[in-house]
Order: C-alpha cells, then sequence, then structure tokens
C-alpha cells in the first residue's frame, strides 16, 4: 500500500487544547470549521492527555475531518497505529526513523522536527518523508527561542530534497513569504486555535498561500 501524498502546500492544523478555556471541550468543532476553511493536515499534538485519552480525541478528531484532511498523531507511535493516522510526526530527539518505519509500516507517512540544517540533513538521510522545521518567527509559544528567519527557512529548503513544513509564529500575514523561501506549506497552532472563529481564520491561511477552500463559504 502507498503512502498519501503530502497536500501542496499544505496547510498544517497542530491541536493544543490544553491552550483553552474549555479544556478541549470543542476540538471537534475547531478541527470542522478548519478543514472546512482550508486546512489539508492535522496534526494531533495533545501531549497532556495520557494514551487512552489520546486515542479517544484521536477518534473524535478524525470523524471531525470526515476524510478532507490527512491525519497526523504527535509523537505517540502506537496512538498513531491504533487511530490508523496518515502520519506520525516525530520530535527531533524521538526513536531513530527506521525503527518507527518497522512499527508504522509503509503505508504511513514518518514526519521529523527539526530546528536547524543538521537535524534537517540527519532525518532526510535517515529516511523521513517529510520536515517541520522551526521556529520561523517569533512566538509565545516558545518563549526564548532564537527564531530561524526566512533566511535560516531558506538555508534548510535548499539544502534538502525533502518537503518542509515551516512552524512558528506564521501567520495570515507572513505565510506566503515562508513559501517563497521554499518551504511545501506552513503549521499554526496559535493562529487557529486561538481565534473566534476557526473557519475564517483558516480560510485567510489558505488564502494566504494560494490554497482554494471550497467549504469555506459554506455554513
Amino acid at each position: 500500500m502507498t503512502r498519501p501524498a503530502l497536500p501542496r502546500p499544505a496547510l498544517v492544523l497542530v491541536t493544543d487544547s490544553a491552550r483553552r478555556a474549555d479544556g478541549g471541550a470543542r476540538i471537534d468543532h475547531i478541527v470542522r470549521e478548519a478543514v472546512r476553511g482550508g486546512v489539508n493536515i492535522v496534526q494531533l499534538r495533545e501531549k497532556h492527555l495520557p494514551r487512552a485519552q489520546l486515542i479517544g480525541v484521536g477518534r473524535r478528531v478524525r470523524e471531525a475531518i470526515d476524510s478532507r484532511a490527512l491525519f497526523f498523531v504527535n509523537g505517540d507511535v502506537e496512538a498513531a497505529i491504533a487511530l490508523g493516522a496518515d502520519g506520525v510526526h516525530l520530535p527531533e530527539d524521538a526513536p531513530a526513523i527506521l525503527d518507527v518505519r518497522v512499527c508504522v509500516g509503509a503505508r504511513m507517512l514518518i514526519s521529523r522536527a527539526v530546528h536547524g540544517i543538521d537535524a534537517a540533513l540527519r532525518a532526510e538521510r535517515e529516511g523521513a518523508d517529510l520536515l517541520q522545521l522551526g521556529t520561523i518567527f517569533e512566538t509565545a509559544f516558545k518563549p526564548g527561542v532564537q527564531p530561524l528567519g526566512i533566511e535560516g527557512l531558506r538555508v534548510v529548503c535548499a539544502a534538502v530534497r525533502l518537503p518542509v513544513i515551516a512552524i512558528g509564529g506564521i501567520t495570515a500575514v507572513n505565510a506566503a513569504a515562508v513559501l517563497d523561501a521554499g518551504a511545501a506549506g506552513v503549521a499554526v497552532i496559535g493562529a487557529i486555535f486561538d481565534a473566534e472563529d476557526p473557519r475564517v481564520a483558516a480560510a485567510a491561511l489558505a488564502a494566504s498561500i494560494g490554497l482554494r477552500a471550497p467549504l469555506a463559504a459554506e455554513r
């Protein structure tokens, strides 16, 4: 079985229900609306949840996606397998990609978080399917972290053959510059998760990177 094709450009919503006052009670709604607004990859990132709860939330998120976007699980390989995810996203210090590939088989995409050119080249050699590179711009999510900036992003994109998804401080205002630097897509948390209307926020991001959001106007 072949691996899913990565959408281009990619618009990734990384979930983080812990940042919300409602404790994630509306995660299904946020994901559903974001996908209708143009998000084409949803990355389930709920580090505060034990695996059993993570899988339960993951099932709700998959249902909300309704096959309109790829579904990745952050960090937990076993949960990704249990949920039949399209991909698993690994932290930079996670187990070797070859070991994860043995666990997940040939069908699942493997994404690796990287923070510079050396890690990006290493992940490419190890067999990652895509990279998630950050932090690009200053963000409250990673206080005190020196951002790579557009030039740092450009250097990494030029050095690897893999698709690079940029993350960190990305908004509808700066997303186009990120793609111009060579990124295959953008990943966001607060730009959608903190928005009053996730569909409108996703549609603005989609428009900024040239994505058509066919359900953005549907109500």
